[in-house]
């Protein structure tokens, strides 16, 4: 993956076609620097009634989606959803996941797909994207940051993760400006 570019990369909303490659992303992607709960298993489902492709986003290698290839394509995954079911609350939506292949981060990959999902609410007439990010995974910080979300506050002590205490950190970015 060396050398891979944002550029060189097309993102896309995920098909039922894509689990396998994503569940094997998501195990591939996973630390504890990110992740409050186990890794998956090698089986896990990523799509279910709750969790319908269409609120995934992919970034795939663009060469291989011109050559046609299926397999092993996805270098990154988004997904956005309703926060709450809430019709009070349905001008918002909410990150539940960010992964990038370890081999394709520091490329830009990361930050595509999330101006992706933010400009694909805001397409769909959503005012406001949020999420939670755990307050040591500082890449992911930085990375949020950089893409104009803000801190809306804290809820220290949120978690207990390989026997420390860590914060939940409750990010926000207006997307009708």
């Amino acid at each position: 993956m060396a050398g891979m570019r944002a550029e060189t990369v097309t993102i896309r909303t995920a098909r039922a076609t894509d689990e396998r490659a994503l569940a094997l992303l998501d195990r591939a992607a996973w630390s504890w620097l990110s992740d409050v709960i186990p890794q998956p298993p090698e089986d896990a489902k990523v799509f279910d009634v709750h969790l319908p492709p269409e609120q995934f986003l992919v970034a795939e290698a663009a060469d291989l989606e011109a050559a046609g290839s299926q397999d092993g394509r996805i270098l990154g995954f988004i997904r956005q959803a309703p926060p709450t079911p809430l019709a009070s609350n349905s001008h918002v939506r909410q990150i539940r996941g960010l992964a990038v292949s370890p081999e394709a981060r520091g490329q830009g990959i990361g930050r595509a797909l999330v101006e992706a999902a933010c400009e694909s609410a805001r397409a769909a007439g959503i005012r406001r994207m949020t999420l939670r990010v755990l307050a040591h995974n500082a890449p992911a910080r930085r990375l949020y940051g950089r893409c104009g979300f803000q801190v809306d506050g804290v809820s220290p002590e949120e978690f207990r993760i390989n026997g420390a205490y860590v914060d939940d950190v409750w990010m926000s970015r207006r997307l009708n400006d």
